[in-house]
């Protein structure tokens, strides 16, 4: 058998350290069974990298999609659901494959299908959406120390709050023409107000600490109920009726979406440590405008229930009662 040379071992001419290393764009079959339920089924795309030493000229790039093709093959026989513990299971192997590194990450992402029933006539429609986990590990001397993440991503409808208050403006002074001002404000209550509107799209990645779990579909439907309205794959027309007036009538900035995730995982998962991670993103592609609108928050889970808790007291409890 001919001996190969490892050209990666050699010493690069440039000797500098890399931060990562490795491979993007794998996409796998992964089929969960689940009892009594439909199975899961995903193309999920995969992302594995790990740090290069300054002495040493490659990685051994094979070992990064072999890791998670083992990897896939013994979660779909032992049926793992958790995806982020996917992730943190490649991690593991990929720092057992390549000894040099003292880091390694692997990202994950998939469109994932649900079914929801439409507002007013309860079709039923398969509704698809992005989940991504992530998972980064650390050598530290003998102990690999792990963090891993489970995402979600959701698109939903938004309505400008400023625009809509210039519309509802405009039309008080218009209808103080012919109508008295008590009329005009009812009809101002009554009738959905005009507005520009956007497609959202609203991310939460959090953070999984040690024997918790925390499923998607609750973070879907966190997102779901944070914008201006949910969208739907099929409607009829008294559907299309009711996301519209829906949305009318619950009119978001960016901003207010990204707030509104903010406290509802505060109020879903209050039992997390103080240390876990959390980002929240609202990205709304405008309708006016050639450009988008962004918010985004980073923190602790601490930080955020501190914040929350901090404004509920100043409303005399009264923001436990929203959302």
């Amino acid at each position: 058998m001919i001996c190969f040379p490892d050209t990666q071992e050699k010493i690069p001419t440039i000797p500098v350290h890399l931060t990562r290393v490795g491979v993007t764009g794998v996409k796998k079959l992964l089929k969960i069974e689940r009892e009594n339920k439909r199975p899961i089924i995903l193309l999920p795309t995969f992302d594995a990298f790990v740090d290069l030493p300054s002495k040493q000229r490659g990685i051994h790039m094979s070992r990064n999609p072999e890791a998670i093709s083992e990897v896939l093959e013994e979660v779909v026989e032992r049926n793992v659901l958790e995806l982020e513990s996917l992730c943190a299971e490649i991690v593991n192997s990929l720092l057992k494959k390549h000894k040099y590194a003292r880091r390694a990450e692997v990202s994950m992402e998939s469109d994932f299908m649900f079914r929801k029933r439409s507002p007013i006539t309860h079709k039923r429609s398969q509704e698809m959406t992005k989940i991504m986990a992530d998972a980064v590990g650390y050598r530290d001397r003998d102990e690999v120390i792990i963090r891993k993440m489970i995402g979600a991503e959701v698109v939903g409808m938004t309505v400008c709050p400023c625009a809509q208050e210039t519309i509802k403006e405009a039309a008080r002074q218009e209808l103080i023409k012919f109508l008295d001002k008590e009329t005009t404000e009812k009809v101002l209550e009554t009738v959905p107000i005009a507005s520009h509107n956007q497609r959202g799209k609203g991310m939460i990645m959090i953070e999984v600490p040690e024997d918790h779990t925390i499923r998607g579909e609750d973070l879907i439907k966190i997102i779901e109920e944070s914008m201006s309205s949910p969208v739907y794959e099929l409607l009829k027309r008294p559907d299309e009726n009711a996301v519209v007036i829906e949305a009318h009538r619950n009119p978001m900035f960016v901003e207010d979406c990204v707030r509104n995730m903010i406290h509802r995982i505060v109020k879903e998962f209050p039992h997390l440590p103080d240390d876990t991670l959390v980002t929240v993103r609202q990205i709304n592609e405008e309708s006016i405008h050639r450009h988008n609108a962004f918010a985004e928050k980073v923190a602790t889970m601490g930080e955020l229930k501190y914040e929350i808790e901090e404004l509920n007291n100043k409303m005399g409890g009264q923001l436990d009662k929203t959302a």
